[in-house]
Order: C-alpha cells, then sequence, then structure tokens
C-alpha cells in the first residue's frame, strides 16, 4: 500500500504582495492536490521570531513594490498595489476565517486587494468580500472568528513559519513566491532533499552566531 501524500496547507496574509502573485501558482497545485488555506497575522509571525517587516525597512519597502509590479509586468498578473501599504488586514482576515476556504474564496480576495487595488481598509472593499464569501458581513466580529485568527497564527509559529505565503507540505515548508517551483519539484519527488548536497546544506552548521 503507497503511503499517502503529506497534507498540504498554505499559510497567508493579505497584505503580502508576493502572496497574490503566488494565486497562479496556488490554482495549479489546487488542481492536482488538496490544499488547505489558512489565513494568518503576519505581523503575529514577525514578533513571534523578532523580525522587521519588508515595509518597515525604507530600501526594502520601495524594492518590494518594485519587484512585485515588475513579477506581476513579466507574468501578464492583473496587479495593482493597493493605496497605501502597509495596511491593516484584520477586518480582511477575520472574514477569511469564518469558514473554511476554497481557492477559488483566496482568489477572490487577492483579485480585490492586488489585482484591483482597492482600499483594503474600506468598508466597501470588506463588505464586497463578505458578499464573494457569502458571510454575513458582521461574521468578523464574532469572538469565535477572532480566536479562529489567533490560533492559526499560533499553529503557524509552532510549525516553524516565519513568514508569507508559505506553502507547508507535510513537515516541510516553502517559503516565498520564489520557492514554489521547488516545491513542486518536491510533491514530484519527496526525496529531493535525502541526498547529496540537499542532505548536506539541510544539516549545515553554524560558523558563528551574532550576538542578540
Amino acid at each position: 500500500m503507497e503511503n499517502a501524500a503529506p497534507p498540504l496547507v498554505w499559510y497567508f496574509d493579505v497584505i503580502s504582495p508576493f502572496a497574490a502573485l503566488a494565486i497562479p501558482e496556488m490554482e495549479a497545485v489546487c488542481a492536482e492536490h488538496a490544499v488547505t488555506f489558512r489565513p494568518v497575522l503576519f505581523a503575529g509571525l514577525l514578533k513571534a521570531f523578532g523580525h522587521l517587516g519588508p515595509a518597515e525597512i525604507p530600501a526594502k519597502r520601495t524594492q518590494t513594490y518594485r519587484i512585485a509590479q515588475w513579477i506581476a509586468d513579466e507574468r501578464g498578473i492583473p496587479y495593482r498595489t493597493p493605496p497605501a501599504h502597509p495596511f491593516n488586514p484584520l477586518a480582511l482576515l477575520r472574514l477569511l476565517c469564518v469558514r473554511d476556504l476554497t481557492v477559488a474564496d483566496v482568489v477572490a480576495v487577492f483579485r480585490l486587494i492586488w489585482g484591483e487595488g482597492r482600499d483594503p481598509e474600506s468598508a466597501e472593499t470588506v463588505a464586497m468580500l463578505a458578499a464573494a464569501l457569502g458571510v454575513p458581513l458582521d461574521a468578523g466580529s464574532d469572538p469565535a472568528v477572532k480566536d479562529r485568527l489567533r490560533t492559526n497564527t499560533e499553529a503557524a509559529v509552532a510549525a516553524g513559519v516565519y513568514g508569507v505565503p508559505t506553502l507547508a507540505i507535510g513537515d516541510e515548508l516553502f517559503w516565498g513566491l520564489d520557492a514554489m517551483p521547488m516545491a513542486r519539484a518536491y510533491l514530484a519527488d519527496p526525496g529531493l532533499f535525502a541526498s547529496g548536497e540537499m542532505a548536506r546544506v539541510s544539516n549545515l552548521p553554524m560558523a558563528t552566531q551574532r550576538a542578540r
């Protein structure tokens, strides 16, 4: 009997332009595999791991917006950065936690924010997402829904997820848009990291550590 395929979980926050750009990749993965979509609060991951977000470092902020736009243009992905960034994603994330998500749901929210460039904090955008998901507009204020987002984020941290988007394939984590080709290679060959240089770099010792 063949071993069951490991579960696939995609951790994302709508604040991430690279999560938006990864949507075509995720649609392709979903055509062949079952994927659980798990909204998390990126700010919670940053706090847990003591990181700054790209938008909190001025030069990196500019580079991030430029490279995201460049990738979108190069790949022909409909893309428009929202009016201001970073923004507060809580209202949208909570709506995304009301029920289990399909890939179509995730496509819908990223189309609103990063495809059409709508204001993520406006009441109109929040209402449009609620309508797209088919959930009540006030569903995100339910304490159980708020707890679900918190639990998702804590579970992500416990799994070692330090950034978004991250595709977890079993215990293996593939962070970022640029890791998606490697994730597909791993799905095709689960032994990808088990030998040769992949095995060596997967267990590389540290020669020094910076004081914290």
